[in-house]
């Protein structure tokens, strides 16, 4: 691939407050440091860096994100390249996307360390890292033509953050078109988001594998998130019932549904800061709240706000068949636990 070299980010390289590493599509996309990293910030030089990894006999596997990496988003890289195999490539977007920040959401403080993340993408093995403006991506300003989540994307998230998953869909869709992987990798933690991306590529023909990777979790037990860094000690403390909740729902599973969600409404309940969006035990693919007798795979949701920052966690269930259905076997709960955290 053509391009210009720059300096790694110990090297004085891209700021995410000051110069950006990017060139004019003329230039060609950058070269990050020493590593076989490329860094693309237009469509053009995403063109140009792609039509480099058809040369390579493996797939293209694409990890989308907003930046500000971290361990979570590590697990997700190391998925990435155990999918592409030594022949394919890894290609990860950073986009902080404004159609899904709401009026009075943080889009302007979500935070952005292209340096950090570039070093973590050239660490990780990654080939490609596509990072453009908001101009780039939507050059006409708002788009007039979005993608409708449909009702799975009206409920829970969607209710409580009007058209934040057409703005998900949205720039997925965009991404899929520009960067055509063969296979695009989310973590399992946004569940509501993971099932309409499956959705939406089933629906459109995509031709695209989706795979999940499980939710990665701190030592303390909280869902690893870009949001976690708003979390002073005391707040961290509190999202900590989060966690604690889901842990005790899902220890109840055994038992059905209600049994489930009473266990984690405890827990939250004994967390007074802590303020509860809403707690449900839902269908893993339409999001729907399951019926008390409920049997198979199902999630448990929550999101809650501790301080001024909004958590979002999961954790995959299987539930028995209604009255008569009985315990699984243990074998058969584990598979089904790993089926329902897929779907």
């Amino acid at each position: 691939m053509s391009g210009r070299a720059i300096g790694g980010p110990a090297q004085g390289g891209p700021t995410a407050s000051g110069p950006t590493a990017s060139g004019s599509a003329a230039d060609g996309p950058a070269v990050v440091g020493s590593a076989p990293l490329v860094l693309a910030r237009t469509k053009a030089e995403l063109a140009s860096a792609r039509a480099g990894l058809d040369l390579r006999n493996g797939p293209v596997v694409l990890v989308p994100t907003m930046g500000a990496l971290h361990a979570g988003h590590g697990t997700l890289l190391r998925a990435a390249g155990a999918l592409a195999g030594p022949d394919g490539s890894v290609v990860v977007s950073i986009f902080v996307n404004p159609l899904q920040f709401g009026p009075g959401e943080d889009l302007d403080r979500y935070p952005r360390t292209l340096d950090d993340d570039l070093a973590m993408c050239a660490s990780t093995g990654v080939s490609l890292v596509f990072a453009p403006s908001a101009a780039e991506m939507y050059p006409h300003g708002q788009p007039e033509v979005t993608v409708d989540p449909g009702p799975a994307g009206q409920v829970f998230e969607g209710q409580f953050r009007p058209g934040f998953f057409d703005g998900v869909l949205t720039v997925v869709l965009k991404l899929l078109h520009l960067i055509r992987p063969a296979i695009v990798v989310f973590g399992q933690k946004d569940a509501q988001q993971l099932a309409l991306v499956r959705r939406m590529v089933s629906d459109t023909d995509a031709g695209i594998d989706v795979e999940s990777v499980p939710t990665a979790r701190d030592a303390d037990g909280l869902a690893t998130s870009s949001r976690n860094r708003y979390l002073s000690a005391a707040d961290r403390k509190v999202a900590l019932a989060l966690p604690r909740a889901l842990s005790a729902g899902q220890a109840r599973a055994a038992d059905g549904a209600s049994a489930v969600l009473s266990a984690a409404q405890e827990i939250l309940r004994s967390e007074p800061a802590l303020a509860v969006d809403y707690v449900a035990v839902v269908d893993p693919r339409t999001f729907t709240a399951v019926r008390p007798d409920h049997g198979g795979p199902a999630l448990l949701v929550a999101a809650a706000r501790a301080g001024g920052t909004r958590l979002i966690d999961n954790v995959p269930l299987v539930l028995p068949a209604g009255p008569g259905g009985g315990r699984l076997s243990d074998a058969a709960a584990e598979g089904r636990a790993r089926d329902a955290a897929d779907d």
